[in-house]
């Protein structure tokens, strides 16, 4: 019920979470550290991840709940001159080499956005617009190039 999107400078995501069928806003994007962090899945387990992420993203303190390879959430970490690390049910990240990367239920149509050259922000918004577990306004953050 996500979308997060990078472009290589700006981390967006949508705001729309949901509890059952009851909808509420929220926010999925956020600065740890020198690092722009967002996540898609159980929002528990995303702020669980975020702050592991923010405690040192030691791998003996990994949270134990997100070693469930079909209930763990996906967390994606942006910093400044490094590849995109996209967690998932370890502690050892995939690295993403791409230039443009998106994730969560989303993530086909901002992909296909940023290809056709929208920044990550229009992409959340155009994903909303066409994907009904979308929604509730965008919030976006980019990566200090001179940090």
């Amino acid at each position: 019920m996500t979308v997060i999107a990078w472009d290589g400078r700006t981390l967006a995501a949508d705001k729309m979470t949901s509890f059952g069928g009851l909808h509420a806003t929220t926010t999925k994007v956020h600065r740890v550290g020198d690092a722009l962090v967002g996540g898609c899945g159980l929002a528990a387990l995303v702020v669980e991840m975020r702050e592991w992420v923010r405690a040192g993203a030691d791998p003996a303190t990994f949270p134990a709940a997100q070693r469930d390879a079909k209930e763990c959430c996906s967390l994606l970490v942006i910093r400044r001159g490094y590849a995109a690390l996209q967690y998932e049910n370890t502690p050892y990240p995939l690295v993403i080499e791409n230039r443009l990367w998106a994730i969560g239920s989303g993530r086909d149509f901002a992909m296909m956005a940023m290809h056709l050259g929208k920044s990550a922000a229009e992409a959340v918004a155009l994903t909303a617009a066409l994907c009904n577990d979308c929604g509730n306004g965008v919030d976006a953050l980019a990566i200090d190039p001179w940090a």
